[in-house]
């Protein structure tokens, strides 16, 4: 099982999102899709019934896609590589993520990749097509560290390499003397966690964003014991958030999340899960006894 999770916050387009990303990818699916339930609609301000979640694979790469309304946008701090084996396969993806989007890098010929090309698509997430002969992992996140985190890239690399088991760093690439960038900052990294492969990079240019929570990792617990865990690993130096939503020191977004959660908004019983979330939307850290308990009655 994929043990982090991308979670992309979108509008109320998710459905639509997926249905794009699932017919441009091969070994892809749309999943199970949740809806709103008078607990999450009252709290949100979305319609009752209406989708919340909608899991999805591309590649054999899993996603949560969520329809959260106008709270938070995506921006290239939070990217994902494309690893294409083929022109044809680099041109197709490029041509159909980029329709109805914008071009961030124009898609040719670089001295680091015979095609690649770096674009946000139609409802703004950023992609990064890159031509690649032997792609252990297609799909990789990229954390672009800009701002106030520019320079940061190298030590968020340990500390996340820390955090995770089966982790560790695959290459660091830095800048050099005379160029755009502060030399021996990280101009692209390659990292492994709990056996994904992530990217990222420092950018001290001027940019007009920054790590928010359009894009957070979900990191599926199995017990209240590596709960406890990753929320105090992952919190230290950043910010609690609720319902197990958290930002790390750099600014990157997590959720420490029970599997067991996710079974419970999928059983059928309606009353069982609305007894359960309203307990659920009042915690920061999640408490899984509390929630069992909620949803079994035993208040």
């Amino acid at each position: 099982m994929q043990k982090i999770t991308p979670n992309l916050w979108f509008d109320n387009n998710a459905e639509e999102a997926v249905a794009l990303y699932t017919s441009l990818f091969n070994n892809s699916r749309k999943g199970y899709v949740s809806h709103y339930g008078a607990e999450g609609a009252k709290v949100s301000g979305m319609p009752e019934g209406s989708v919340l979640t909608v899991e999805f694979q591309l590649e054999g790469y899993d996603f949560i896609a969520l329809n959260g309304g106008p709270v938070f946008k995506f921006n290239p701090s939070v990217s994902f590589f494309i690893m294409c084996q083929t022109e044809e396969e680099a041109d197709r993806m490029w041509t159909g993520l980029s329709q109805g989007g914008s071009v961030l890098m124009e898609y040719q010929n670089y001295p680091f990749a015979k095609k690649f090309g770096w674009l946000n698509d139609k409802f703004g997430l950023s992609w990064q097509v890159m031509l690649a002969e032997k792609p252990t992992q297609k799909i990789q996140p990229c954390l672009m560290y800009v701002g106030r985190q520019a320079g940061h890239c190298e030590d968020a690399i340990n500390r996340y390499v820390s955090i995770f088991p089966d982790s560790g760093i695959v290459m660091l690439s830095r800048y050099g003397e005379g160029g755009a960038d502060k030399p021996g900052t990280i101009n692209h990294g390659v990292f492994s966690l709990a056996g994904q492969k992530f990217v990222a990079m420092d950018s001290a240019l001027e940019h007009k964003f920054a790590f928010n929570e359009a894009v957070s990792f979900m990191v599926d617990c199995k017990d209240q014991k590596e709960i406890d865990y990753y929320w105090e690993r992952l919190t230290e130096g950043g910010e609690e958030s609720v319902c197990g939503w958290l930002k790390d020191k750099y600014g990157v977004s997590w959720q420490v999340t029970p599997a067991a959660l996710t079974d419970m908004m999928k059983d059928p019983d309606t009353v069982k899960v609305e007894r359960m979330m309203k307990v659920f939307l009042k915690m920061k850290k999640i408490d899984l006894v509390a929630l069992v308990k909620a949803f079994e009655g035993k208040s």
